[in-house]
């Protein structure tokens, strides 16, 4: 009995949470990793893209509630999503034009469009703030969870709940469904091949008649709709605050290059390294050694490594290893 309530205590509080986590910043980090992929370049502004698409998305959720719309049992923002993900292609379809086509025009280093996009992270930072604020905002509705703590305890008569949070729940499915959906369009669709040819080598692909401006719209598209996803799901399942999304910028991309930038398929294993890796650092293991160990050795500290207030340290430490040790990343994307 006591394993099992040891077993529900990690789901509850490290497997589940780090899951629902790690889906998030493997959506956020593919879209780091495409504009790697095909426009070379690291794109610091891509936190705050999350926050501009969870932005719009929050109010028109906020208006669908003022006019009575909802779904029931499922958050509102679900039907104010594609809302979002329109003005947020809007955003940087418009910032593409205006600022880093000239930049790609005159054949500039990445590291200026790196420099650049700084400059537009903090333009788009300034612009979510000036909207709606720099406090806490919250807007999700529906039902909670999918299996409450006390509804856990009175089915197994365990003496730990299990509580499964509908937000987490649509965070995976929305997850699994958006990289099936990416994956099957870049390797069956003629746009998607275009654009894996145009990331595997430029002057081939011009060669072979690709439009460049077409493969990096395109690009901007898929972009904008991973980010409004991510930044979405990461607002319902913990709440939105627009500099927090600035502060996400570092498990993003230190999941993106765990993974190996420029790889799809390394974001999304980089994303559940890095959340796993964040939750079990930060988690007290107490309660779940008391259940395991007798009460002679069970340990009267919280047995955690570091507090949650360091949580973001952890994405950095191991950033920091994995360009040290393997540059390409675990799933050999390109080198930094």
């Amino acid at each position: 009995m006591d394993i099992l309530n040891a077993l529900v205590a990690l789901l509850n509080f490290v497997v589940i949470p780090a899951t629902a986590y790690g889906a998030q910043l493997a959506l956020g980090a593919l879209g780091v990793t495409l504009i790697y992929g095909i426009l070379r370049f690291s794109n610091f502004a891509h936190g705050d893209t999350m926050a501009f698409g969870a932005m719009v998305t929050i109010l028109v959720t906020w208006a669908m509630q003022g006019a009575g719309i909802s779904l029931g049992p499922l958050p509102t923002a679900l039907l104010a999503l594609p809302f979002g993900i329109a003005a947020t292609a809007l955003l940087v379809l418009g910032t593409d034009k205006i600022v880093y086509q000239f930049y790609r025009r005159q054949k500039a280093k990445p590291v200026i469009l790196v420099i650049v996009s700084m400059g537009v992270m903090f333009v788009m930072n300034g612009l979510v703030r000036f909207v709606i604020g720099p406090g806490d905002q919250r807007f999700a509705d529906g039902e909670r969870f999918i299996i409450s703590a006390r509804n856990f305890k009175e089915m197994t008569g365990l003496n730990e709940g299990l509580a499964f949070k509908t937000t987490q729940g649509i965070t995976i499915v929305t997850a699994v469904i958006t990289v099936a959906a990416l994956f099957w369009f870049l390797n069956r669709t003629r746009t998607g091949k275009s654009m894996r040819a145009f990331s595997d080598n430029e002057d081939l692909a011009l060669l072979s008649g690709i439009n460049p401006e077409r493969v990096v719209m395109v690009t901007w598209l898929i972009v904008a709709a991973l980010a409004t996803i991510a930044g979405v799901l990461y607002g319902l399942d913990k709440s939105f605050k627009p500099f927090v999304y600035l502060q996400l910028l570092l498990p993003v991309f230190a999941s993106a290059v765990v993974g190996g930038l420029g790889n799809p398929l390394g974001a999304i294993g980089g994303g559940f390294v890095i959340a796993f890796s964040e939750v079990t650092v930060t988690y007290a293991f107490k309660k779940v050694l008391g259940y395991l160990l007798p009460d002679s050795l069970a340990p009267d500290g919280l047995v955690q490594l570091l507090t949650t207030d360091y949580k973001f340290a952890v994405s950095f430490a191991i950033l920091v290893i994995v360009l040290l040790i393997k540059p390409t990343g675990l799933f050999k994307g390109k080198s930094i």
